[in-house]
């Protein structure tokens, strides 16, 4: 899978936008929507969190496919729940992206067909005002400038997220081959701790283990 394939050359990039302060209230910032941008029938979506994991995102959206390895420039990623309430379905606090001069953050381009396009709103909470939909222009390795539909938080009270989920973006990763540095800064990232019942990562578990069955 082309997704696996490390990633090579000079990143010089910053990786210290990776943060969970308890204190922090984060703001979200304008873009329009970036639908058709391969055509009337497809469009790319930047993934920084759990969407990094193949598995994860085949979950609620089986059209996505690998389109590239790509950063945002001048944002950071950051971890919170919308209006201070944490995730019942992450069981803490999940992945936002806020604008900070100098930082980056990397990610997944996933090309998707337009008919997935409501499957992952409903992923992101758009309904219920939980993310809202904006428009991302990110770079490849290559220096080919995408634009893409990604999601940033509304209402954003920084907390920390659950092991599991910071789990899953870690995967995610390294499945993709991210810059090292970057994956060190994943796994750096503090947690709550939460150590109950966890459907959902129970889900992209048995996802994984199927692919692997299949591949062998």
């Amino acid at each position: 899978m082309a997704a696996t394939t490390a990633l090579g050359g000079s990143y010089g990039a910053k990786y210290s936008g990776m943060e969970t302060p308890r204190s922090c209230v984060c703001t979200r910032s304008g873009g329009g929507l970036g639908v058709s941008t391969c055509g009337e029938d497809s469009f790319l979506h930047f993934a920084y969190a759990s969407n990094l994991l193949w598995e994860r995102i085949l979950l609620k959206n089986p059209s996505a496919t690998f389109y590239a390895v790509a950063n945002l420039q001048d944002f950071k990623l950051v971890f919170g729940n919308h209006r201070g309430k944490a995730s019942s379905y992450w069981h803490g606090s999940t992945a936002t992206i806020v604008q900070s001069p100098g930082d980056e953050v990397w990610g997944v381009v996933w090309k998707m067909n337009a008919s997935n396009l409501n499957s992952l709103d409903q992923q992101e909470g758009v309904e219920g005002g939980i993310y809202s939909p904006i428009e991302v222009n990110v770079p490849t390795q290559e220096g080919k400038v995408l634009t893409c539909r990604s999601y940033q938080m509304n209402d954003c009270i920084c907390d920390l997220p659950s092991p599991q989920y910071k789990k899953v973006i870690c995967m995610g990763a390294k499945q993709n081959g991210l810059p090292t540095a970057y994956q060190n800064k994943l796994e750096a990232i503090e947690t709550n701790n939460y150590a109950g019942p966890f459907s959902i990562f129970e889900e992209i578990e048995a996802a994984i283990k199927e692919t692997e069955t299949t591949t062998q």
